[in-house]
């Protein structure tokens, strides 16, 4: 009897101790629009929380804006109930990140996709430049590129619907391929090029399973990597404010061959993209950013 009650005894401090554990940290996340299950930019961040409560037992806490307006207020509430790390999706939280950063300056916050040079912020970037120049190739130089904006609000993002139209006359104009680099509303393009039987490149995520056999590939970008590395980091009490820029070298942007476009995807083209990829690390290379092109020509 004695042995069973220090047994029980035991597994109780066990118990007491883990809980302590699990409670070092108190993580937050505030999802960019277009919802936490879009299937692209802010999925990856969700797969990276998943993957650290697995490892750790401890779940962020989560917020799923409506419209651009609740960045602040989200991140101060958050700030306010006493989390620690407070991890911002995309470059919309930029401005309301650093205005809450400010007022709680012993709290850390992680923006994905914009830099804010603030002492408690940590500034997440991508050289998408890379990734899209392996997705897009070079083997035709004689191509045509015709481009499409989705919109210029926040909901841009979140609209299939409108992903579908602006497809629809892509095709109809002749187009091949289209890299749908709008979220959400990329859904609706991947619909429309099987429809058309035309091919279509997913992008931040692994999307190729969305649509098998018209999605050629996926230009992945490791944002679930960013988020899980920031939150262990807290957690491990290693994180660091700064600015941190991920290409090919660092494991933060790559393409995607897999059971579902192998069948699309020839050694040829296979050998040719790593060949880049090899060239693009190693400096042979040099992909322009975009951004930083127009930066400068302004």
């Amino acid at each position: 009897m004695l042995i069973a009650r220090a047994a029980v005894t035991f597994a109780a401090v066990l118990l007491s101790a883990t809980l302590v554990q699990a409670a070092d940290t108190k993580p937050a996340i505030v999802f960019d629009t277009g919802g936490k299950f879009d299937k692209s930019f802010n999925e990856g961040v969700a797969n990276g929380a998943e993957r650290f409560k697995k490892e750790t037992g401890i779940a962020p806490i989560e917020f799923e804006v409506t419209n651009d307006t609740q960045f602040e207020q989200a991140h101060r509430r958050f700030a306010q109930r006493g989390s620690d790390l407070i991890i911002g999706v995309g470059f919309d939280q930029g401005v309301p990140v650093e205005a809450v950063t400010k007022e709680f300056p012993a709290v850390h916050f992680t923006i994905i996709d914009a830099v804010v040079k603030q002492p408690n912020v940590q500034s997440v970037l991508f050289k998408e430049q890379e990734g899209s120049f392996l997705v897009g190739k070079y083997a035709n130089p004689n191509i045509e590129v015709i481009q499409n904006m989705t919109g210029t609000t926040p909901a841009a993002w979140n609209d299939p619907a409108r992903g579908g139209e602006l497809a629809k006359g892509q095709f109809d104009r002749g187009v091949d391929v289209i890299y749908a680099a709008a979220g959400g509303t990329g859904i609706g393009v991947y619909q429309m090029g099987k429809d058309a039987g035309k091919l279509a490149i997913g992008v931040d995520s692994n999307q190729n399973y969305l649509q098998p056999g018209t999605m050629l590939t996926s230009m992945v970008k490791r944002v679930d990597l960013a988020a899980y590395n920031s939150l262990m980091a807290e957690k491990a009490g290693t994180w660091q404010p700064g600015i941190s820029v991920l290409g090919l070298k660092e494991g933060g942007v790559d393409w995607a061959v897999d059971q579902y476009n192998e069948n699309l995807i020839t050694q040829e083209m296979k050998t040719k993209v790593e060949q880049a990829k090899r060239d693009i690390i190693d400096g042979k290379i040099k992909v322009q950013d975009y951004m930083e092109a127009n930066t400068c020509s302004s």
